[in-house]
């Protein structure tokens, strides 16, 4: 690996961090500034003035806010996010169990899609412009158009109501084998697949074109090469890195974006962990589960700028 290849790399790792750290000071600020106050939240509105100064005291509210988050990103680096102010129990080991759900939930939808979505990718291209192109564009696009929660919606009337398939709701437990967690959260993966496979799909068939339309590409018609082969070793290839991105994008979707699937489904994850402690206005929780998002975010975005850098040559030299 050459100094040049190193130093953009290291550059980009760095550029992650700061916009990691910018964006926790957007968390931090976001839930400073929501209207309310979170001890009479806490207390209620029958609460006593005294009763309220205590109980700010207890939770260090009555300290500066620049403290305060100093105090919370150094705990967080560390991966201590504090205690939830509704039940008083460590954050971190709370949403240690729910992490796990979200990420065997998003890797369930990825095994599925990624693949699904460049298969069918390289085969509208094989077959662009007939009949199996444009009924594969019509339904990516119908998919992508319809919001998340009526798929959901509607995948659980068919398959949870009409037919019995599987459950409506997506209860996994500690004790359940990997066999009976797949048949519970059958649901909300199809309808995590049917959310990114059109976008990745319609991508995939993008950048494979814009590579067809190379001089290299034309010379390999010329001499005569199938269109299959040219598309598996010489377009496919090179169009990896814009692929890699979307691909990433997609798949920090599937961490970051699965809020809504989780609440449909009553899946015990991030996404349903935080809507609950958001209505207790439980402002540790919701901060601890925001920069994780992000962090995940950031991450994959990171990694699929990396792999770009390293699958593409012509990336390591700006223009």
């Amino acid at each position: 690996m050459g100094g040049p290849l190193l130093t953009m790399i290291v550059q980009r790792i760095a550029l992650g961090v700061l916009l990691l750290f910018a964006v926790s000071l957007l968390i931090f600020a976001g839930t400073e500034i929501l209207p309310g106050d979170v001890a009479q939240a806490i207390l209620g509105q029958t609460a006593t003035p005294e009763a309220i100064a205590n109980i700010r005291e207890q939770l260090g509210l009555d300290r500066p806010a620049p403290m305060r988050y100093l105090e919370w990103l150094g705990g967080a680096v560390q991966g201590d996010f504090g205690v939830s102010y509704s039940n008083r129990q460590e954050i971190a080991t709370q949403i240690a169990g729910r992490l796990g759900n979200t990420l065997f939930l998003a890797a369930a939808a990825a095994a599925i899609a990624v693949p699904l979505a460049i298969i069918l990718g390289i085969l509208s291209v094989r077959y662009r412009n007939t009949f199996f192109d444009r009924i594969i564009s019509i339904v990516t696009l119908t998919t992508i158009s319809l919001p998340e929660f009526f798929s959901g919606y509607i995948l659980m009337f068919v398959f949870a109501v009409s037919l019995q398939w599987f459950p409506s709701s997506a209860t996994v437990y500690d004790s359940m084998t990997l066999l009976e967690r797949l048949w519970a959260i059958a649901l909300p993966v199809m309808t995590l697949v049917l959310v990114v496979v059109g976008h990745m799909m319609r991508m995939t068939r993008a950048a494979i074109l814009n590579v067809l339309s190379s001089p290299y590409v034309e010379t390999a018609e010329l001499k005569g090469l199938s269109q299959s082969r040219i598309i598996w070793r010489h377009a496919l290839p090179n169009a990896v890195a814009p692929i890699i991105n979307v691909v990433a994008l997609n798949l920090a979707y599937l961490v970051v974006g699965v809020v809504v699937i989780e609440v449909i489904f009553v899946y015990p994850g991030m996404g349903q962990y935080m809507v609950d402690h958001v209505s207790k206005r439980d402002v540790p929780v919701v901060q601890a589960c925001g920069l994780i998002f992000a962090s995940v975010y950031i991450i994959l975005n990171t990694i699929a700028d990396v792999a770009s850098v390293l699958a593409n040559p012509r990336l390591r030299h700006p223009r």
